[in-house]
């Protein structure tokens, strides 16, 4: 106890302050007729004690802060640049693998410099430690000498966001015209050069796709202010068509009954017959019987003797009937066919 005493009493004299006449003890006895005086604590032992205690605090407070986050690392691949000229600036930043990062986008300061693009590349994490690297493309316009640049990284720690600068980078702008002299007065007179430099034609893409919609819109407009008539005109088309087929298909029929007298002849007409009319007329009516065919048809008396005619030589198998009976019942059924057919374009 005694030798830690004189320690601190090279260092901090007049800390401990004990009596002139102090009261020998032996086996915590004390002698007849002595008073023990109690150990006094001088002003300067009292500031030790604070000071102690101070120093004690602050190396708490100390220990207790979280490590700082490593500083990124920023520099230009080039140390000089022309005006306009691509420059490429390389940010990378070693962390820890479970600390999230946020590297600057697009909408990022990049003065004096103009963002063009950027290249990034996948964290690689080698011995716990992690590696984030991207490249910015930056261009320049300003005619400063030297240039510089940083930029930071963002590091998120739970609701908190920290701000980790890097060092500033230097690029040296390398100018291509000379200095001009101390003494000049005027500026040097500009070279004219009109020779055109061929340009490459690209394809213009917004103007296409704008015109492609606008097309598109007045198709589909057309079609709805034009629909019905539309319709009508495509109906009117298939019509014509099928009664054209109708025809031609008619008169072969009756031409190889004319040759071969045959009622499988008269059999095909009078069922090319009905089904023309079925789709004519949008009806069941190919599989109508004569019968119900002349009452769908009001009785009309073309059909009706052009089908009784026609049933004689079909289902009685007459022969002997007259050609000339059979000829007249085809010019009644395709005069009849052409006049509903008439009826229906209207």
């Amino acid at each position: 106890m005694d030798k830690w005493r004189e320690n601190i009493a090279r260092f901090w004299p007049g800390w401990w302050h004990q009596p002139e006449n102090p009261v020998r003890r032996n086996n915590s006895a004390v002698e007849k007729g002595a008073v023990a005086e109690p150990i006094i604590f001088s002003p300067s032992r009292l500031t030790f004690f604070l000071t102690l205690i101070l120093l004690l605090l602050l190396n708490g407070g100390i220990a207790a802060r979280p490590t700082p986050p490593d500083v990124p690392q920023g520099r230009f691949l080039k140390k000089t640049v022309l005006v306009g000229a691509p420059l490429d600036y390389e940010l990378r930043y070693e962390h820890a693998p479970d600390l999230e990062v946020v590297f600057p986008d697009s909408l990022a300061r990049f003065a004096p410099f103009e963002y063009a693009g950027k290249t990034f590349f996948p964290t690689h994490t080698r011995q716990e430690r992690s590696l984030d690297r991207v490249i910015y493309h930056l261009r320049t316009f300003q005619l400063d000498s030297v240039q510089t640049l940083a930029l930071p990284v963002v590091v998120l720690q739970g609701q908190d966001t920290l701000s980790v600068m890097p060092l500033p980078s230097r690029v040296r702008l390398l100018r291509t015209a000379p200095p001009l002299p101390a003494d000049a007065a005027e500026l040097p007179a500009l070279r004219q050069n009109l020779a055109l430099v061929p340009v490459e034609p690209l394809f213009n893409y917004p103007y296409w796709l704008a015109g492609t919609a606008g097309a598109l819109l007045l198709l589909a407009g057309s079609a709805t202010l034009f629909r019905r008539r539309l319709t009508r005109r495509y109906q009117a088309y298939k019509l014509r068509k099928n009664h054209g087929y109708f025809l031609a298909q008619f008169a072969r029929h009756t031409e190889r009954f004319e040759l071969s007298r045959s009622a499988t002849n008269v059999e095909r007409a009078v069922g090319l017959w009905k089904n023309y009319l079925a789709r004519l007329e949008n009806s069941e009516l190919n599989s109508f019987t004569t019968r119900e065919i002349v009452a769908y048809f009001e009785n009309d008396v073309d059909v009706r003797k052009a089908l009784t005619a026609t049933d004689k030589v079909i289902y009685g198998n007459l022969q002997t009937e007259d050609a000339k009976e059979v000829d007249r019942a085809f010019q009644r059924l395709r005069g009849f066919a052409e006049r509903r057919y008439a009826s229906v374009t209207q």
